[in-house]
Parts: structure tokens; sequence; C-alpha cells
């Protein structure tokens, strides 16, 4: 099982309470279950991505800055330290790992950060 959340289940930012909620329980509900389904060989792993390039997170910057998409990006590029979004390719390729990956990942429970270096 791979839960997909988000970097704020491992950080959060004033005014997003109840997200980071959501997306922190997402991670409790994974190390949880990876604890109960580990006897049954069931692995429970999730992916924690950061700011992904779609046109979802273009608008959300564009609401939150006022700007337009261009500079709103490049104002959310610098809050990540990898300085750049991550494409859907990474991300899916951090799922396929999970779930691919039987000995490397077997009982991982904690979150896979695909985030550019924002959960630090």
């Amino acid at each position: 099982m791979i839960i997909n959340s988000s970097v704020v289940g491992l950080t959060s930012d004033a005014g997003i309470s109840g997200y980071a909620t959501a997306k922190h329980a997402q991670v409790g509900l994974m190390r949880t279950a990876a604890k109960e389904a580990a006897g049954r060989g069931i692995r429970v792993n999730s992916s924690t991505r950061g700011r992904p390039d779609t046109e979802f997170q273009r608008d959300i910057e564009v609401t939150a800055t006022g700007a337009p998409p261009d500079v709103a990006a490049r104002i959310f590029d610098a809050r990540i330290p990898l300085a750049r979004h991550a494409c859907a390719d990474e991300i899916a390729r951090s799922v396929l790992y999970l779930a691919c990956a039987d000995e490397l990942v077997r009982d991982r429970r904690h979150p896979l950060p695909v985030d550019g270096g924002m959960h630090i």
C-alpha cells in the first residue's frame, strides 16, 4: 500500500492548520497500518511530495501571491532548497520505487520525501 501525501505531512506553515492536520494524519495512518500489516507481509509506505509542476499548483501559487504565474513560480521555487518544482515523472518514479523495491523498502514505515529538500 502506498499513501500519497505532501511534504506538509512532515512540516507545516502558518495558516494551513486544516491541511497540515490532514497530511500529518496520512503519515500517522501509514505508520500505524505498516505495523498492523507487517505480520502479513504487507508493506505500507508513503510518498510525500513537495510542490509539483502542475496547473493546480500554479493556480495555488498565483492565488497565494497575487503575482503572474511566472513570478509566482519563482517565489515558490525560492522556498525549495533544490530551487525548482518536482516534475510529475519524479513523483511517479518515487511511487514506482516504493511499489517495486521489496528488499529495499520491506518494512520502511516512514515517508519517502520527494520535495527538493523542503522537509529538512
